[in-house]
């Protein structure tokens, strides 16, 4: 948890494992709670073991992923599957990550 990431297979997978991580090292500290289930519905709760189902990812920059099947990600999905053509020299070197949070809420819509 040091932020090395010691097999570089690129940019979008290194970046998503980054950001990852960086919600579980919150989780352990106890700086994010959890949001989700019975007993997030009018509040939130400590949660120091994360649960993976709560976060979804959405990609940014340098080209946003806006919708189809891969526009916003699960926590854990392969990256093979929306990472194609995403990074490229020079300028698609940094990325961007919208990181989207479940979260029930015991208010009605009626």
């Amino acid at each position: 948890m040091d932020g090395n990431i010691d097999a570089h297979h690129g940019g979008v997978d290194s970046s998503l494992l980054t950001a990852e991580r960086m919600i579980y090292k919150l989780h352990r500290q106890g700086i994010l709670w959890g949001s989700m289930g019975d007993a997030g519905l009018c509040g939130s709760y400590p949660m120091p073991v994360w649960r993976k189902s709560q976060y979804r990812t959405q990609m940014l920059f340098p080209i946003p992923s806006t919708g189809g099947p891969f526009g916003c990600n699960p926590i854990g999905r392969s990256s093979v599957l929306y990472e194609t053509a995403k990074e490229f020299p020079i300028k698609g070197e940094h990325f961007g990550w919208l990181i989207w949070r479940k979260r029930n809420c015991c208010a009605s819509a009626w």
